[in-house]
């Protein structure tokens, strides 16, 4: 680490794929450094939609400062821009108060978002445009936005599911106002003078025993009472349209409580989407160079893992 970066503020990120355990171990960390954690889990940010994403509770908080979690309702519009400004935002308030900040999640836009010189100020949104591209998703094949994107921008169509509908509106949505990609903003410039003083550390296990772990999350899920909270957000009159409903863990039921699925078939879709989520998950993480990987499976439990994160940050 050069003498420059040692000048700048410390900022400590674990992430990885879904049911790792990021939340619990994040809280552990912060417990034996005087952190606070900066969730960086685009699905957190919704209100009432607590079962579904695994929002970390009071008890599993442990008394440690989270934030980020909780700040729209359902029907608002989010995006990777609006994090971007309220993280860093956050993040030097954590800074001022002399504590370390953790960024904890797993959504990779949002925290490179943060971390790198993403510029997002020049691209507004076309409300209009976005709801003409949900119903054309809706009428065609799936995979047709996908294709459409892979046309004026392939680099981000590289990066995306085709059933990754949010972002690859996002990214059409990105072309028509502009002109120009999304990848084109999104873009690292290798040369930047960091923003951080970077601690970055990723959580990975075995396929099978990650798999079993999702597989014993959804089940979990659905016990505490996913289905109810689904059925509560629409009798408030949310929209199984909005973003937030489309989501990982919320469409699924939506397909069952419109008679599209039995429940059983909406548990194994579930489970097999959350799945096919942290593989991708995973492809996007492996990518960045910076992130120090701790195995679970080798490493044990949970509080071994936080163990080495913090003995690696002895002295930040």
């Amino acid at each position: 680490m050069s003498r420059n970066n040692l000048r700048l503020n410390p900022l400590v990120v674990i992430t990885g794929p879904t049911a790792t355990g990021k939340s619990e171990i994040g809280v552990m960390v912060a417990e034996k450094l005087g952190g606070e954690i900066i969730s960086a889990d685009s699905a957190l940010v919704y209100r009432g939609m607590d079962i579904g994403t695994a929002k970390p509770t009071p008890s599993g908080m442990r008394g440690i400062t989270h934030h980020m979690i909780d700040i729209v309702e359902p029907d608002q519009e989010y995006s990777a821009a609006l994090f971007q400004k309220q993280a860093r935002t956050v993040i030097a308030g954590v800074l001022g108060r002399c504590k370390l900040p953790i960024l904890v999640g797993g959504t990779g836009l949002y925290i490179r978002a943060v971390i790198d010189p993403y510029d997002f100020s020049s691209t507004g949104g076309d409300p209009l445009f976005r709801n003409r591209l949900l119903k054309e998703a809706d009428q065609d094949d799936p995979g047709a936005l996908h294709r459409k994107l892979e046309a004026v921008d392939p680099i981000a169509a590289a990066k995306l599911h085709p059933r990754d509908l949010r972002r690859i509106i996002r990214a059409l949505e990105v072309y028509h106002l502009t002109g120009k990609n999304i990848s084109s903003y999104q873009k690292r410039d290798e040369n930047h003078e960091p923003l951080y003083r970077l601690f970055m550390f990723g959580l990975t296990m075995a396929r099978e025993h990650l798999y079993s772990r999702i597989e014993e999350r959804v089940d979990s899920m659905i016990t505490a009472g996913l289905v109810d909270e689904v059925r509560r957000l629409l009798k408030k009159g949310f929209s199984p349209e909005l973003s937030s409903l489309r989501s990982l863990g919320y469409k699924e039921i939506v397909s069952y409580l419109s008679g599209a699925e039995t429940l059983e078939q909406a548990i194994e879709t579930l489970k097999r989407n959350t799945r096919r989520f942290a593989k991708r998950q995973l492809t996007w993480f492996r990518r960045d160079q910076r992130i120090r990987w701790l195995n679970l499976d080798d490493l044990g439990h949970p509080s071994k893992a936080a163990q080495e994160i913090t003995t690696f940050l002895a002295g930040v």
